[in-house]
């Protein structure tokens, strides 16, 4: 019988350890239940995924200055004439594919800026492509939100509609695709899937009273780019200002990341706040974020897959939000009221709410201990689902809840 060919698709291997972690879930998923099949991808780091997934890959854009800012007549022909050369990649590389697997990732949304001809033009191939010669594309697991944007929501919509297969990690994902146009009736709703990925082995015990934060280069969303300076700005005095007063109570800090450009971030903060109580986390994985997450005794984090990281812990944490699906995922999980925005940061109020979320760490550790194993329940179904969607012609592996 010929093995399944099943390719994945995204930015995946480009610094993102949120991104990089949803692949790992899907391809944890194929193993288990369909340890035959052939997996490679088309993604941004094909050297990394490589690397550490062991899985061939391919460049997703010909043109290998597709994210620098074209300024010179020749950087613009070559952008140009590779947005055409994609096209015939995109589809050679459906074609050898029986499946095609989109794994989580907000690849429905504009939340961070973003450009309609960079990945949205991308993932728009993928699904024509998909639909044009048959090879089912599925978008598993994904963000979506409002778009205004007319270009991109243009892509993003069509996208979606020329997709095989549609599931969402919250219900306003859904919602926003459905705002945009998009029949999303039959479309299921389940936890991200960070949440389906093994728990690591439990961290040493860190020093009393130690507070995770999960930092950002953040400059605000798509529709900010006019004042992204100021976000930014406001954004990390204000945080620095939260690592201080922690550090003048005699707290132990650790800062992290979930990106590759979010150091800046840490570098300025370990500048600001000359102390040693004050450590930077060196993290390849949402594992290794995971592990350090579990040794603390609270947390704050504003990168969504570092508040998954928290609370599949089950480290009490609270929100720096600069999207909705921040806002979502903390009400799922039951902290819905440690929410703080991130474009307004007030490092007094911020203080106050963290000094509240200490108090309930007992009480919210039970909740997120209950909510945690019903995300894994809801996991477990999604992947059952998807394995009747993709592969009804195969008997796949018995999958254990974790």
């Amino acid at each position: 019988m010929t093995a399944v060919r099943v390719g994945v698709f995204g930015l995946l291997g480009s610094g993102n350890l949120g991104n990089d972690g949803s692949l790992e879930a899907v391809l944890g998923y194929l193993r288990a239940e369909h340890p035959g099949a052939v997996v490679d991808a088309l993604c941004g780091g094909p050297e990394a995924v490589t690397a550490r997934f062991g899985i061939p890959a391919t460049r997703l854009h010909w043109y290998r200055g597709e994210y620098r800012t074209a300024s010179r007549a020749g950087a613009v022909a070559g952008k140009g004439l590779g947005k055409l050369v994609d096209v015939f990649r995109t589809a050679a590389w459906v074609r050898r594919h029986d499946v095609v697997i989109v794994p989580g990732m907000g690849v429905l949304e504009a939340t961070l800026p973003l450009r309609p001809w960079g990945f949205p033009y991308s993932l728009f191939l993928l699904c024509a492509a998909g639909r044009l010669l048959g090879t089912p594309v599925a978008l598993v697991g994904v963000g979506a939100a409002a778009i205004r944007d007319r270009p991109t929501r243009a892509l993003v919509r069509w996208s979606a509609r020329l997709a095989a297969h549609r599931s969402y990690r919250d219900a306003q994902s859904r919602d926003a695709l459905r705002a945009m146009g998009v029949d999303t009736a039959r479309d299921e709703v389940h936890p991200d899937l960070a949440f389906s990925l093994p728990a690591p082995p439990a961290p040493p015990a860190g020093p009393p009273g130690l507070v995770c934060v999960g930092v950002m280069a953040f400059h605000g969303g798509n529709d900010d780019r006019a004042r992204a300076e100021e976000i930014h700005r406001r954004y990390l005095d204000g945080t620095i200002r939260f690592v201080r007063a922690l550090v003048e109570e005699g707290r132990p800090v650790r800062l992290l990341t979930g990106d590759a450009v979010d150091a800046t971030v840490v570098t300025a903060i370990l500048h600001a706040v000359d102390s040693p109580l004050v450590t930077a986390a060196r993290t390849a994985s949402l594992a290794d974020l995971t592990r350090e997450m579990a040794a603390a005794d609270t947390a704050v984090a504003i990168r969504y897959h570092n508040l998954i990281c928290a609370l599949k812990a089950g480290t009490p944490v609270l929100a720096v939000t600069y999207a909705a699906k921040s806002e979502a995922l903390m009400a799922e999980m039951g902290l819905g009221e440690y929410c703080h925005p991130a474009r307004e940061v007030d490092a007094d109020l911020l203080l106050e709410q963290f000094r509240d979320l200490g108090k309930r760490s007992a009480e919210l550790r039970r909740t997120l201990a209950e909510r945690n194993e019903t995300a894994a329940r809801r996991l477990d179904r999604q992947f059952t689902a998807l394995t009747a969607a993709l592969f009804p012609t195969t008997t796949p592996t018995s999958r254990k809840a974790p």
